[in-house]
């Protein structure tokens, strides 16, 4: 069994002093959790602080948040699921699946592929937006938006991080398959790992909505998912006074719906069983989800950063820089840079490790592996700020913590 470590938050306390204690929360996370895994199973656990400030309910690590862009390393394992079963191909064009052609309109004789959308080379960037199209609506309004394109580079020879890739590519998944990519990656990830995960609530069991983690701010307002124990009437964004009546979407619509990029509500515990599967390069507990090879393919890096082949840190992020050196296919790679520009390495001891990190909304998350020691880690924090505060990287103080505990 692991050794589990549960700490309450000196905010458990009577409802009468929540708001001064909510004060206090710009100087630690209103919660936070993390557990240690090896092939096997879990080695520890930790959990401080609290799910839900009003209802003043104390976190645990099976309790689900938006876990951010670590949703998209899991929603690559659904796409790489459809690779091997040959219903998407990483290096097609991929305006013949779309049914419309994907170019950047500065290189137009240049064909983007399925890899460079899940490698962040495809050209494409956040200026236009990524997750603002409501039911109703195609992702079409934003890549038909010249903003949308980088007009100085290729496709396929510059890195930059863009949400808008992985809409397109949750498109991709449901046109190869007609299935809506909420119901599609309950089916090809959630129910055979047996995770109570779901994109945008919409799977999740009851259980899983009583437990929601309510994102709070670095100042304790609370910004995602104040649920109350009770199931969104609406999982997606629907235009005012229109019906948001999920039977009128046709699949391979509109891919930016469930929020692909960082919609994934799960637990820590559901988390670090991702992570044993990519340790074990392709199953868990017995049960193969992929193959070695989908697996290797993932986690091999596609771009490595060589001083001017890409942008190292996030563009609506100024806060934050030089912690993206290597990627993969929705693989962030560790220690890969050079300790000055790049400074990637967020546990300090110049190990290789893969996985992926997230912000938004004031949580802070990461799930990495190492795949030569056989060890990884997942962990978020609630209420905190999105900075490079950390001692020897890039990545805050917090994320730092959670790479090797408090």
């Amino acid at each position: 069994m692991p050794d589990i470590t549960v700490r309450p938050n000196a905010c458990i306390i009577a409802p009468f002093l929540l708001l001064a204690c909510a004060a206090a929360f710009a100087a630690e996370p209103v919660a936070r959790v993390r557990i240690t895994f090896d092939r096997a199973g879990e080695t520890a656990a930790q959990a401080q602080g609290l799910a839900d400030v009003a209802a003043n309910r104390i976190i645990s690590v099976d309790d689900p948040a938006r876990i951010a862009s670590i949703s998209k390393l899991v929603m690559t394992i659904g796409v790489m699921r459809l690779v091997e079963q040959g219903k998407l191909h990483l290096d097609a064009d991929v305006s013949k699946q779309l049914g419309w052609t994907l170019r950047n309109p500065a290189f137009p004789d240049r064909p983007i592929t399925l890899r460079m959308l899940l490698s962040h080379t495809s050209s494409l960037t956040d200026a236009a937006g990524y997750w603002n199209v409501p039911l109703g609506s195609s992702t079409r309004i934003l890549t038909d938006a010249p903003k949308a394109w980088d007009a100085e580079h290729s496709p396929g020879t510059y890195f930059r991080y863009t949400n808008l890739n992985f809409p397109l590519v949750a498109q991709l998944m449901e046109r190869a398959t007609g299935e809506r990519f909420d119901l599609l990656m309950q089916r090809l990830v959630m129910k055979p790992l047996q995770l109570d995960a779901c994109f945008s609530w919409s799977g999740c069991s009851d259980t899983a909505i009583r437990h929601a983690v309510v994102l709070y701010d670095a100042e304790g307002v609370a910004e995602k998912d104040d649920l109350h124990g009770v199931r969104p009437d609406c999982p997606v964004i629907a235009i005012e006074g229109e019906s948001c009546d999920l039977a009128r979407y046709k699949a391979g619509t509109n891919g930016a719906l469930f929020s692909p990029q960082g919609g994934l509500r799960i637990s820590v515990r559901d988390l670090a069983k991702i992570g044993r599967l990519l340790l074990n390069d392709g199953t868990l507990d017995g049960v193969r989800i992929l193959k070695p090879t989908s697996v290797r393919m993932m986690t091999t890096p596609v771009w490595t950063w060589n001083g001017s082949n890409g942008e190292i840190g996030e563009d609506d992020e100024p806060n934050r820089g030089g912690f993206f050196c290597g990627y993969g296919l929705a693989t962030q790679h560790l220690a890969s840079g050079d300790g000055k520009h790049c400074r990637d390495d967020l546990f300090g001891d110049g190990r290789k490790r893969i996985g992926h990190s997230g912000n938004a909304y004031g949580l802070l998350s990461g799930l990495w592996i190492d795949r030569e020691h056989g060890t990884g880690v997942a962990y978020f924090a609630t209420g905190v700020a999105n900075d490079s505060s950390g001692k020897h990287s890039a990545f805050s103080a917090v994320e730092e913590q959670g790479a090797a505990g408090w």
